[in-house]
């Protein structure tokens, strides 16, 4: 069977289990063949852990759920050194971090020192215990998920954590016959086999990797990228004063992979300009940081992202 089949007969098995999310299950399946990290924003009740919960089975891969609370520590999440009485030696105890596919459920509930332990496990796919650093397994994933509206006790995510997610989804209410389709919705349990396997998503990944892309569409990627930075020549002005800092490359690296798998799962050998446009407000939307005046005109990032994209190209 072709590897693109084999997407989508597991997205359209994943459809019978999560109704009217279609947006999120690609964007898993896109983190899980580009590597990257995804961010799942939603209100609650929404299928955002469900989502997850599902493609991990379909996928073979291992699992693993940290729900962030305030009083979450560091060795929580990462593992730590445990001192041995009998022998008189440390040994290492590692964290839940240690798997495929880390669900970071509420990320924002979790302080600083919390986030900035999953920094380094983001960016290097490395943990540091004690004196020694241990490497990820391979895929290694984070899907966080936090509520956009319950703001109470919660942490904001600093922009250099939120420019190590690939992309930010925001997951809306599903529409009618969706959610109707939920109330038959059975046990999770039910009827859920592996679909792919490791070497698959490997052999996957090579074949985007195998996708051609045009210098001129390079070019407008970093058009793009660039129109969204006050001081770039680029720069659309009629955002001026509503930016106060625009996308750093890793916008740029993330839009050529992520339109690079579009026209995989397409079928297509190469990619067009569409497929960019299709990934940039949630390639983008988190990596604009707005003024002040643009958040109190309640400004919408991934609108401005997506205006910018239309104006350059």
């Amino acid at each position: 069977m072709l590897l693109q089949e084999k997407v989508n007969n597991l997205l359209n098995q994943a459809k019978t289990k999560v109704f009217g999310q279609d947006e999120l299950l690609e964007s898993i399946i896109a983190a899980l063949v580009c590597e990257g990290h995804l961010l799942i924003e939603g209100l609650p009740g929404l299928g955002k852990t469900l989502s997850v919960s599902v493609m991990s089975k379909l996928c073979q891969l291992n699992f693993q759920r940290i729900q962030f609370t305030p009083d979450l520590l560091p060795s929580d999440l990462i593992g730590t050194m445990i001192y041995n009485q009998q022998t008189h030696e440390f040994s290492t105890k590692f964290g839940p971090i240690f798997t495929q596919l880390v669900l970071a459920d509420e990320i924002n509930r979790s302080p600083a020192k919390v986030q900035a332990a999953l920094l380094e496990a983001m960016a290097e796919k490395q943990v540091t215990i004690g004196d020694k650093t241990h490497k990820l397994p391979s895929p290694f994933v984070v899907l966080a998920t936090q509520n956009p509206i319950e703001q109470e006790g919660t942490y904001n995510l600093p922009e250099a954590q939120l420019d190590r997610f690939m992309m930010k989804i925001s997951v809306d209410y599903p529409d009618f016959e969706s959610e109707k389709s939920v109330l038959d919705l059975k046990p999770l349990d039910l009827g859920l086999t592996p679909m792919i396997d490791q070497q698959d998503l490997f052999a996957m990944k090579e074949k985007v990797e195998m996708i051609y892309v045009d210098e001129k569409i390079k070019e407008m990627i970093i058009r793009i990228v660039h129109a969204t930075r006050p001081g770039s020549k680029y720069f659309v002005k009629k955002y001026d004063g509503a930016i106060l800092a625009g996308a750093s490359p890793r916008a740029s690296i993330w839009l050529y992979k992520i339109a690079k798998f579009k026209a995989f799962i397409e079928g297509k050998d190469f990619v067009t300009p569409d497929h960019i446009l299709s990934v940039v407000p949630s390639v983008l939307g988190h990596r604009i940081i707005p003024s002040y005046e643009a958040q109190i005109d309640k400004l919408n990032t991934r609108n401005i992202a997506a205006s910018i994209a239309s104006s350059v190209i």
